[in-house]
């Protein structure tokens, strides 16, 4: 019987030459997809995605007016959530936020 440390060669060994073998599949795999791409015309855009890459889900940013401008010009419409770097740091320097309201 193996021992555990064997075992533990092997499965990593395994892993490794799967992961090999993923690649040179997934290089197939892209070449045939760009083949089809060309052959019919298809964009990236056409399939729903864009060109640089996956992307993040994104929270959106608020549309509320900006009640303030920081001092180098920075805007915040002061709603829920966590203030903005320049708004701590002006409150944490004993400055009164309402100075800095449109």
């Amino acid at each position: 019987m193996a021992t555990y440390i064997e075992l533990k060669a092997q499965a990593e060994a395994m892993l490794a030459q799967a992961e090999q073998v993923r690649k040179q599949e997934l290089a197939t795999v892209i070449q045939d997809i760009k083949a089809k791409m060309k052959e019919y015309g298809l964009t990236v855009a056409d399939l729903g995605g864009s060109a640089s890459g996956p992307r993040k889900a994104t929270k959106s940013k608020s549309t509320a007016p900006a009640k303030y401008r920081g001092p180098n010009g920075e805007l915040w419409a002061g709603g829920l959530g966590r203030k903005p770097e320049w708004v701590r740091s002006l409150m944490a320097e004993g400055k009164n936020i309402d100075d800095y309201l449109i």
